[in-house]
């Protein structure tokens, strides 16, 4: 929390997941205190003096996206039962493609992109982060023997950068089927 905010309370949490519901539908890139205020019941001088700041509410709703992200991540980690590699990818492939998790998926591609262009500010740190994550799952679905070897991080690497660049395609274009076949087409080769 920006220091100078006050404390969690229950306004303050209602108004973040009401912010939050309204970033996913219109996204982060030209958010205006004024609009969001008036969709979410407040104003944009409670806004700041919840937040703190814009990029301090930024930072809370991407705070936000990242709980999602790491919700889906707990589903599919497996340390003392991993299933393999070619499994996670399989469930992870399910659930990105999922056209009800586009709009969390489109606000996590933007804050991605917007921490590479902008590594200063609220969006600090939040690609590096979500790399991270991900591969720290995609691990602990590998046996151990795997897990711990240069060629399982290899590995997994490579299934993250396919699930990233099919991700994103899948944003784009759209196109489920060919990029769950895409995907399918690599998990066999992770296979071998």
């Amino acid at each position: 929390m920006p220091q100078g905010t006050p404390p969690p309370s229950a306004r303050r949490n209602e108004l973040l997941e009401a912010a939050y519901r309204y970033a996913l539908a219109h996204g982060l890139t030209d958010l205006s205190l004024r609009p969001l205020a008036e969709a979410v019941g407040s104003s944009p001088r409670v806004l700041l003096f919840l937040f703190g700041s814009k990029d301090g509410l930024v930072r809370e709703l991407l705070s936000r996206a990242r709980t999602d992200e790491l919700a889906l991540l707990g589903r599919v980690r497996q340390p003392d039962q991993p299933a393999g590699l070619v499994p996670a990818v399989e469930r992870v492939w399910e659930w990105l493609a999922a056209k009800e998790h586009r709009p969390l998926l489109r606000l996590w591609a933007e804050a991605y992109t917007r921490s590479l262009v902008q590594p200063d500010g609220a969006w600090a740190g939040f690609a590096r982060a979500t790399v991270e994550d991900w591969l720290g799952v995609l691990a602990d679905c590998q046996p151990p023997a795997e897990r711990h070897g240069e060629e399982g991080a290899a590995r997994r690497s490579l299934a993250l950068a396919v699930l990233r660049g099919a991700l994103l395609d899948l944003l784009a274009t759209d196109d489920e089927q060919r990029l769950t076949a895409a995907v399918g087409h690599q998990l066999a080769l992770l296979r071998d």
